[in-house]
Parts: structure tokens; sequence; C-alpha cells
């Protein structure tokens, strides 16, 4: 299966172009949230040479994460795939994030920044080569996340929110990851993508946990 998979969650915005499982060629910047003019310079680099009427799919990470980072790579990938109908996978960004340490023997704690001490979490075993789902995706306190890897003897706390959370959980047991393997990225999104449902790219829509600040504002307006 050729595969365009295509991340702009959090900070760094990413994509990858794999056949079958082989990387033909993937991409990465850090340079904040400024998505709408890097992400697609950044797919139709690893797409130099192949044509988007041949992809058997195009996979994204569609949240949870920064809503606007979320909402471009969505929109960008449904544009991508509406000419063509392309199938679309939907890949969550926490998952993605977990992929990263498939050779790990560990519990890989994928965490996105929330604000206020709140993160964007999911818990995952990483062993002999696989990825283990331990729970959802979901919004969690710094307090409920520090009891939850308590029992673990190795975690990994790895995504955009990794610093702050593990420079706050105080746990002996947790590590955090180094580099760019901290990053949610388009070889993450392939690999997590695999035996996922297709989708036609009208059904592709953006996974939010929570309200965004703007609209839990607006609620609260209208509660007072």
């Amino acid at each position: 299966m050729l595969l365009l998979s295509v991340d702009s969650s959090a900070v760094t915005a990413s994509a990858a172009l794999t056949e079958n499982g082989r990387v033909i060629k993937s991409e990465l910047i850090n340079k904040g949230l400024t998505h709408s003019e890097t992400l697609l310079p950044l797919i139709e680099s690893v797409m130099q040479g192949y044509e988007y009427k041949n992809l058997d799919a195009i996979a994204v990470t569609a949240g949870p994460g920064s809503f606007t980072g979320v909402r471009i790579g969505v929109a960008t990938v449904k544009g991508l795939a509406f000419p063509y109908d392309i199938p679309c996978i939907s890949v969550s960004a926490l998952e993605a994030i977990a992929y990263n340490f498939v050779e790990e023997d560990a519990v890989v704690c994928a965490v996105m920044d929330a604000r206020r001490m709140q993160f964007y979490n999911a818990l995952f075993k990483a062993e002999h080569g696989k990825i283990t789902r331990l729970c959802a995706d979901r919004a969690v306190s710094i307090e409920d996340l520090r009891k939850d890897i308590e029992a673990y003897e190795k975690v990994i706390i790895a995504g955009d929110g990794a610093e702050l959370c593990y420079n706050n959980i105080n746990q002996n047991n947790a590590v955090l990851a180094d580099g760019e393997k901290r990053w949610q990225n388009g070889i993450g999104t392939a690999l997590a993508a695999v035996d996922k449902e297709k989708i036609k790219a009208e059904s592709l829509m953006p996974v939010y946990l929570r309200l965004s600040q703007a609209e839990r504002e607006l609620k609260l307006k209208k509660e007072n």
C-alpha cells in the first residue's frame, strides 16, 4: 500500500511516504504553529516523483492536539483526497507518538499540553515490537496521571507536553524521551494507521477531547 501520512497536531509538522511499511521519504520541521504555511510544501517534498492519484490512502493525526493544527491537517488531507477519491485514515496523535518507541520495552505515556496542568494523554505498552493501547485518549490532570503510572516499572514520557509533564510528575520510574522521538511524526502516523478503517474524505473529522478555550468561555457566559 502506497500511503501518505501527515501530522500537524502540535508544534511540529511532518509527512511521510511509505509503501508496505517501507519508508520512501519523510520530513519533519519544528517551527512552531506555522502549519498553514509549511505543511503543504512538506507534503509536496515527500511526494516528489509520485502522483497523488496513485496513493492507496492518506493517514492524518486527527487529534487530540492544537485545535488550529488539527484543523489544518485534516483540511489539507481532505483537500488532497477529494479530487481522486483517495481513502483517508484517522489516527490518534497520541498513538502516533507511541509508535516512535515500538522497539522499546516500556510503557509509553503520550502527553500533549492541554493547559492548566491538564494533558491530553493515553498510555501504551511497547513490547516485543508491538504497541498495545492501555487506555482511551483522554484529558487528565497531572495528579491523576501520576497515580496511573506509579504501578509501571519504566515509563517513557513523550509528546509536546512531555517536558512539562516530566518536570512536574515526580516519578522515579519515568524518563523523558530524547530528541525527535519525543514528537509525533509521519512515520509514527503511518505505523499507527496499519489495519485501521479507511473512510471517505467527507467523513474525516477533527477529534477534540474538549471544547476550545473560546468555546468554553462562550459556554460559561451563556450559563451565567
